[in-house]
């Protein structure tokens, strides 16, 4: 029988693997029919925050004898925070492939046909917010008293300012599904939404909560979970909006799947195409 420390590392990879490889089938699907239409922008905008956000706390977390050491003080029963390597490369991972979706809307760069889906005043807001709060948080901690922000048995510490950025990406991983559930509910259709994205992510959500278990119990202690709120919080917001997806592609919308409809922002292209070109759309 495979030892705990070998199913935890075979847990890491697969999960890391599987919400890496979730990245992947939208962009191509996007390519492959030359159109963004039935995605919205908000999603890739968003995530593109949402993932430097996260590699900033994992590589802090794992790396910056500062940030750890303020840790162990604050859990001394499991003094090692339960994030490792593969956090740190997935979430590098996270914000290139997020940076290149977001890409795929311009009509400048790729040339894809466009749906009439923007990204909206509510998403710039959060984003310009979640900004507004990190720095906010920072300039505080940073004009304390010398040393006070080192000192974590002191009330705020720098380590209140990275746990601060984690939770942007818990909070952006909450809200940036919600653009596109509202999209294909109003289009009553799924098309142009890869569902193999989900199916990949829904593995990878279940793994990072096993391992996050897996890791805390070896430990002997729970504080690993609750001293990681933002990746335990991850894997199940992303398991609980990946049903909701599930439900509209092989449920709610299942025949706008069957006949391939595409939703109204590829006619309104093709419209506008036709007329651009003299012709009409039935010729």
């Amino acid at each position: 029988m495979a030892s705990p420390e070998v199913i935890r590392f075979a847990k890491a990879i697969s999960r890391t693997a599987s919400w890496s490889l979730s990245f992947y089938p939208q962009p191509f699907l996007n390519l492959r029919r030359r159109s963004t239409s039935g995605c919205t922008p908000a999603f890739p905008f968003i995530n593109v925050l949402g993932f430097i956000s996260y590699l900033i706390s994992t590589t802090t977390f794992f790396a910056s004898p500062t940030i750890r050491h303020q840790y162990a003080i604050r859990n001394p029963s499991a003094p090692t925070p339960t994030v490792r390597l593969n956090d740190v490369v997935f979430a590098l991972h996270g914000v290139f492939l997020s940076t290149l979706g977001w890409s795929q809307f311009s009509k400048r760069i790729w040339g894809f046909a466009q749906g009439t889906q923007s990204v909206g005043r509510t998403m710039w807001g959060i984003a310009i917010g979640c900004l507004f709060a990190i720095f906010a948080m920072t300039i505080f901690v940073a004009s304390r008293r010398p040393g006070f922000g080192y000192d974590a048995c002191c009330g705020w510490a720098w380590i209140d300012v990275i746990y601060g950025i984690g939770y942007v990406k818990l909070l952006i991983t909450v809200i940036k599904y919600v653009p596109q559930v509202h999209t294909n509910y109003m289009h009553q259709s799924t098309v142009g939404w890869s569902i193999m994205q989900i199916l990949l992510d829904l593995l990878g959500g279940v793994l990072s909560v096993l391992q996050l278990i897996i890791d805390s119990q070896l430990q002997g202690d729970w504080s690993g979970v609750t001293g990681n709120p933002v990746k335990f919080g991850l894997g199940n917001v992303s398991v609980a909006f990946d049903v909701v997806f599930m439900l509209q592609h092989y449920v709610f919308y299942r025949k706008a799947r069957l006949t391939e409809k595409e939703p109204p922002g590829d006619e309104v292209v093709d419209e506008e195409r036709t007329r651009l070109l003299g012709r009409r759309p039935d010729e």
